[in-house]
């Protein structure tokens, strides 16, 4: 009986170890969520792994806060996921996998995402490939037209100023009772491009300014507006420090009239607000140097400290197919990096006319980019300026100091993160 049982359990261990030999190797992502996108991304992936059942893919799905607040401390400790989706293209870049090597067709990666390769690159390199852009962003305006309807006062054009754009979003707020006419994400991203539309230049040569007349013409703006009731202190003055604060659910539920953030918006508000009111992106607001957002999106980084970089390589390199990157963009209603599939145009899946107008106003808010616009979004140390300005303008608008006072502390503030990283 014992050597009955003994052959039973060598001939189970025998069969298993096979099985050990080939497990798959785990490959986890730290994944945000705007919209649709996550749900896409694992339908994807669920067809990779079935092609490819040596690698699993785990998608972590975490909120955007740990992306920005949580994510930089756990590189930093050794920590890092395989891959993570960020938006601070260059913030760590240091730590990031070089996929050069490790890619089926580099030729491919250099061909198509030629121009923003460089934001994912760490200070200095000029060749390596180190993200893929799961989306290319630009700042813009999200406009509530149900509410300009109710008050019987015209869309301002195409070419419409900041200042008219206000002057209109607060009257039409008054007649509606909308509490926040204008709204616009805490965060110096997205300050960025109105500044720049007043002029800001935000280097001298290549040296890093932040502050100088044009920055001052829209923060200037911003803190009158804050003043007057243009802008609400529930979104820039609710948290503290370089915490981002959207205001994607106070438009959602009708309380803005003018909403600035950007396109990535577009496929959460196509499932919170549907047609239960007519919003649509606008053209962004013009100052007197240019009608300019910001340029941005998300990009998958691999780590250094992967222990399996070969199969994170791979999982990259699938979802950077054109077939698979074109059907993620479809779905998720993204504006593509793509230049390839740029020029061929992406067949959206939007049936709401909302979105279909939002994506056509995108699109001629990317011709309208400023060349300012692109350097700043691949200074790899832009976060420092960033950050900077988030800082002391929300505290001038809360009160702590005064606007003045702001602008010579984020002059400092710069000049100490530049020396931190070793900037001279």
């Amino acid at each position: 009986m014992r050597t009955l049982l003994r052959r039973a359990l060598l001939a189970g261990i025998a069969a298993v170890l096979p099985m050990a030999a080939h497990a798959a190797t785990e490959i986890r992502i730290m994944w945000y969520n705007d919209g649709n996108e996550g749900e896409v991304a694992r339908d994807l992936l669920n067809r990779f792994e079935a092609a490819n059942p040596d690698i699993k893919v785990v998608l972590d799905q975490v909120p955007y806060k740990m992306i920005t607040e949580n994510l930089p401390q756990l590189v930093s400790s050794g920590q890092a996921p395989d891959i993570a989706r960020i938006t601070d293209l260059g913030g760590q870049a240091d730590q990031y996998l070089d996929l050069g090597p490790l890619l089926k067709d580099r030729a491919y990666w250099e061909k198509n995402f030629a121009a923003v390769l460089p934001w994912t690159r760490p200070a200095g390199n000029t060749t390596g490939i180190f993200g893929l852009m799961t989306q290319l962003t630009v700042t813009m305006p999200i406009v509530n037209e149900t509410l300009f309807q109710q008050a019987g006062i015209p869309l301002p054009g195409p070419k419409a100023t900041w200042q008219e754009w206000a002057i209109a979003a607060k009257a039409v707020a008054q007649k509606t009772g909308a509490p926040i006419p204008i709204a616009m994400d805490r965060s110096g991203h997205r300050m960025a491009g109105p500044a720049i539309s007043m002029g800001a230049k935000f280097f001298d040569g290549d040296t890093p300014a932040l502050v100088d007349d044009g920055f001052k013409v829209m923060t200037k703006l911003l803190y009158d507006w804050h003043r007057d009731g243009t802008m609400s202190k529930q979104i820039w003055g609710s948290v503290g420090g370089t915490a981002y604060r959207g205001a994607n659910e106070e438009f959602a539920n009708g309380q803005v009239v003018l909403y600035f953030s950007g396109n990535w918006q577009f496929p959460q508000f196509a499932k919170t607000i549907g047609d239960g009111f007519d919003w649509h992106g606008v053209n962004n607001p013009c100052g007197p140097a240019a009608c300019t957002g910001m340029p941005g999106g998300a990009a998958l980084v691999a780590y250094k400290s992967t222990k399996h970089p070969a199969e994170a390589a791979r999982v990259l390199d699938y979802l950077a197919s054109e077939p698979v990157y074109a059907e993620f963009h479809a779905r998720t209603l993204f504006l593509t990096a793509h230049a390839g599939l740029a020029a061929k145009g992406i067949a959206y899946k939007a049936d709401m006319p909302q979105v279909r107008k939002s994506l056509e106003a995108a699109a001629a808010n990317v011709l309208a980019l400023s060349p300012v616009a692109y350097k700043l979004q691949g200074y790899a140390r832009n976060r420092i300026l960033f950050n900077a300005l988030t800082v002391r303008l929300n505290q001038a608008i809360a009160g702590e100091m005064s606007l003045d006072d702001a602008w010579g502390r984020m002059t400092s503030d710069v000049a100490d993160g530049l020396k931190a990283a070793g900037v001279k």
